[in-house]
Parts: structure tokens; sequence; C-alpha cells
């Protein structure tokens, strides 16, 4: 499939060849579900932590005698069933993360690009090297294109570009070896520069 790819400032810069196995694919759901399921849970830390029996701080001394109390019997206050005991089975830290195989999760990138292209939201770009690492300058072209939560992909991210990119809060920059499915979907527009789609189409070719 071809799409027009334009320069920064919103000039025609010819087209390109998108390859249809990666961007013309009929975008799964399911698929793109159980990806951005296996990043988020990767993501998570696990770190939660409650104090057990064991570690809550308090005397170990039988708290009244065993017989005549017309109570239940209870040997310390750290029991579960009381103030500021130990907590019975609760959290302890742990990997919330689960496998994924490499070849699935080329397969949810594929279908995230595809969702972007039949959505009409991937915009193809010459290039976005800058000849000075000017926010306010990147900042006018980008409200002129009206890229709103813009996720832009390089293949190598100039330096300029990136600079400049760091201060506006609706952009955000990876180079292609970055690209997930995450991000891609959570973006209003998809940009993706010529030496992106190639780089892009190596990696999932």
């Amino acid at each position: 499939m071809k799409a027009d790819a334009i320069k920064l400032d919103g000039a025609q810069a010819g087209s390109v060849d998108l390859n249809d196995e990666i961007f013309g694919l009929e975008p799964r759901v399911d698929i793109l579900h159980r990806v951005v399921r296996w990043q988020r849970n990767n993501a998570q830390q696990g770190t939660h932590k409650v104090k057990t029996r064991s570690e809550v701080k308090y005397s170990t001394k039988k708290i009244y005698r065993q017989k005549g109390t017309g109570g239940a019997r209870h040997g310390a206050r750290s029991a579960p069933i009381f103030r500021g005991g130990g907590i019975y089975k609760g959290p302890t830290p742990r990997s919330h993360g689960h496998e994924l195989t490499k070849k699935f999760r080329k397969l949810g990138l594929r279908h995230a690009l595809s969702a972007k292209a039949a959505a009409g939201e991937l915009v193809i770009v010459d290039s976005v090297d800058m000849k000075d690492a000017k926010t306010s300058v990147l900042a006018k072209q980008v409200k002129d294109l009206g890229w709103k939560r813009a996720l832009v992909i390089d293949a190598q991210v100039s330096e300029n570009f990136a600079v400049a990119a760091r201060n506006i809060a609706t952009i955000d920059v990876l180079p292609s070896v970055g690209a997930n499915v995450y991000d891609i979907l959570k973006s209003d527009t998809l940009v993706l520069t010529k030496a992106g789609v190639e780089a892009l189409e190596a990696r999932l070719s």
C-alpha cells in the first residue's frame, strides 16, 4: 500500500510503499489485548508487602490465662484477629510478569501498526532532523500539523529533535528498536519517518 509523506513544515515529500503484511492487516483486538497485558504486567513493580505474625512487634507473653476468662484461648497479641496483629496470607514481593513468545509479540506490533493505518492515525514524514534544537519552532510545527498526543518513531532519533521535543508534553519520541504496542495504541497520532518505516519493516519481516 502507498502512503503520502510530508515534511515537518507540512509540505509534500512524495510517497512511500508500506508493507501490507505489517501495515495492511485486519486489526485483532484479542492479540493487541494480550500483548498490552504482557507489557503492563512486566512493568508492574510487585513490591507490595505486609507484616506477617512473626514480623509484627509484640511481646510473646501469653496475654491472659488459658482458662476461666470466659473468652477464647489466645497466646499472643500478634494473632491476625487482633488489631495491629500480623496479616494472614497477605501480599509478598513477587513478579507479575508472564511469558509471551517473541513471534506473538512481533505479531502484536504488526497489528498495532495496522490499527493506526486503518484508523487514519498514521503519518509518514520525510525526516525529523532539525538544524537547531528549538522547542518553540517544533511546537509551532506540531500545532500547525494538528498533532495531539503524537508518538514519533525514527530509526535513530536525532539529538536536536529529541532536545526540542522533550519539553513538549504532547510529543513522545522513540527509536525504532523501542517501538511497542502500548505506546503506539496510547497515542492519537503515530508519526513514522521514512527511515523509521524501513527499520520497522526490517525488524518485523
